[in-house]
C-alpha cells in the first residue's frame, strides 16, 4: 500500500535526478487506490473527526498535485529519451525504469519519430518529383477542359492560345498534334 510519503519521495527522487527513477510495476494502480481512499475519507461529514477529515482533504489535494507533477516529469524524460534514441539509435537506457504504459508511450513516440524521419528522407530523395515540370505549348486547335494528373481542371483553350501546363499533359497534346511546343518554334 502506497502512502503520502511514498508519493512525495518518488517525486523528490524524480525531481533531483536526470535519469528516470524506478517505480513499482503497479505504482499507478496503488496511487489510484490511495487517492480513492483519501477522497472517501475527505468527503465524510462526521463532526467528531472534522480535524482528521480536513487534514485528509488537504493531503488528498496535495497527493493529486504531487502525482501530476511526477507524471509530467517522467513524460518529459521519456520524450527526451525518445528524441536521443531517435538521433543515436540507442534506446535501452532507462528503459527498465519505465512503467508498462510508459514503455508503450516510448515505443509509440519512437515509431512516430522514425516515420517522420523516413518521410523527410523520401522527400529529400524525390525532390525532383515534388516539383511538377511544366511545358509551354501553343494550341493548334480548340480544346475543351482537361483534367490534370492532380485532378485540377485546365482550359478550355482556343486555337493560338499559349499555355504552360504539366509536361505529361503537354506531351499527350503534342503526340495527338493538338498543340506545338513553344521551344520548337
Amino acid at each position: 500500500m502506497i502512502t503520502y510519503n511514498d508519493l512525495y519521495d518518488a517525486l523528490r527522487k524524480e525531481r533531483y535526478s536526470e535519469q528516470l527513477q524506478p517505480l513499482p510495476k503497479n505504482f499507478i494502480k496503488e496511487v489510484g487506490i490511495y487517492l480513492k481512499e483519501k477522497k472517501e475519507i475527505s468527503e465524510k461529514n462526521e463532526e467528531d473527526f472534522m480535524d482528521t477529515i480536513i487534514k485528509t482533504k488537504k493531503q488528498f489535494e496535495n497527493s493529486i498535485a504531487i502525482f501530476k507533477e511526477l507524471m509530467l516529469r517522467r513524460k518529459k524524460k521519456i520524450l527526451e529519451l525518445a528524441f536521443v534514441a531517435a538521433e543515436t539509435g540507442i534506446s535501452k537506457r532507462d528503459f527498465d525504469n519505465m512503467l508498462a504504459i510508459e514503455k508503450e508511450v516510448f515505443e509509440g513516440i519512437m515509431k512516430s519519430l522514425e516515420s517522420g524521419d523516413k518521410k523527410i528522407s523520401e522527400i529529400l530523395k524525390n525532390n525532383e518529383e515534388e516539383k511538377p515540370k511544366n511545358k509551354m505549348i501553343v494550341f493548334i486547335e480548340d480544346i475543351g477542359e482537361l483534367v490534370s494528373l492532380d485532378g485540377s481542371t485546365l482550359g478550355p483553350f482556343k486555337k493560338g492560345d499559349v499555355a504552360n501546363i504539366p509536361e505529361e499533359i503537354a506531351n499527350i497534346l503534342l503526340i495527338e498534334k493538338k498543340a506545338e511546343s513553344v521551344e520548337d518554334n
